[in-house]
């Protein structure tokens, strides 16, 4: 039988080693901080699934929670490496490429902006108030991050995948986030002006109160996601929404060209002002029993 108390001791140093708080371990693990209170006070403790997913938050094995491993204070943390990125030269010679591993951090007011050449990795980190602009960040794999009030305007974005990671108050005006992936991470009250969302999939998250103004919206999508008090300006092309729940949603000045609407929740809460739409997005709309006071049809 576990020993709660044992657990709940090792989860707290585990923790405090790599200077997290009960809030931030919580936000990794999509629960509320009094639950992980409870395991570190031994009342309850967490079920195998959690067990895996909170040994790879803290970098240990999971033999760490027994009662016979040593404690955190004893032994090494036992961190996940990350692989090292070569680049292919013309002659067919490989040369190892210079790169900075930014996981596993505790990043508070600290400037990086011009930062490139990191890992295909960049997980497990908390960001606070750092700047990254003028950054290369593209094609990595960011996990399970908690960033907070960092800039990131004018990086490049791109072709990267944002997984259950929690983004509030962060800039991140005239970035690319082409072909970007967001899954399971929820995205509030940052400034996105002038970004290029290209290709862009949000998926089984959410995006809550964040500046849009003059975004590139082509090819777009938000699906099982959550949207929340943001307008959507100029024109969406391409783009797709699916099984979403809408609240204070306003498409303002928008022109919707063969934009997909699909199993929506709340669709007849968005206000439509001033906008225009194409026959096949008017339709999808009608069909979702949308308000469709606001909106003019496109002539052919």
């Amino acid at each position: 039988m576990l020993n709660t108390k044992i657990i709940g001791n090792k989860i707290a140093e585990a923790r405090k080693k790599l200077n997290m708080s009960q809030a931030q371990l919580a936000g990794f693990l999509f629960i509320s901080p009094q639950a992980v209170g409870k395991w570190e006070r031994g009342e309850s403790s967490p079920d195998i699934t959690t067990f895996n997913r909170l040994a790879e938050i803290l970098g240990v094995d999971l033999n760490y929670f027994s009662e016979n491993f040593p404690s955190a204070d004893d032994e090494v943390i036992l961190i996940e490496p990350l692989t090292k990125q070569s680049t292919e030269l013309p002659s067919g010679a490989q040369k190892k490429k210079l790169s900075w591993d930014m996981s596993r951090e505790n990043l508070v007011d600290t400037d990086f902006s011009g930062l490139k050449n990191l890992h295909e990795k960049f997980i497990y980190s908390n960001m606070q108030r750092c700047l990254f602009v003028g950054s290369d960040l593209s094609g990595l794999l960011l996990k399970s991050n908690h960033v907070e009030s960092c800039d990131f305007s004018n990086s490049d974005i791109s072709s990267s995948h944002f997984q259950n990671s929690h983004l509030a108050k962060n800039i991140f005006k005239n970035c690319s986030l082409k072909e970007t992936e967001f899954s399971r991470s929820y995205i509030e009250s940052g400034d996105f002006s002038g970004v290029d969302f290209t290709g862009m999939v949000f998926k089984s998250g959410g995006f809550g109160n964040n500046t849009i103004a003059n975004a590139v919206w082509n090819r777009s999508s938000f699906i099982d996601s959550q949207l929340a008090d943001i307008v959507f300006e100029g024109t969406l092309e391409d783009c797709y929404f699916e099984n979403c729940v809408f609240t204070r949603v306003t498409f303002q000045n928008s022109t919707l060209i063969n934009t997909f609407f699909k199993n929506n929740r709340r669709l007849k809460r968005i206000q439509f002002m001033d906008c225009k739409a194409d026959n096949l997005s008017y339709a999808f709309l009608k069909n979702g029993k949308a308000n469709l006071t606001g909106i003019t049809l496109l002539t052919a």
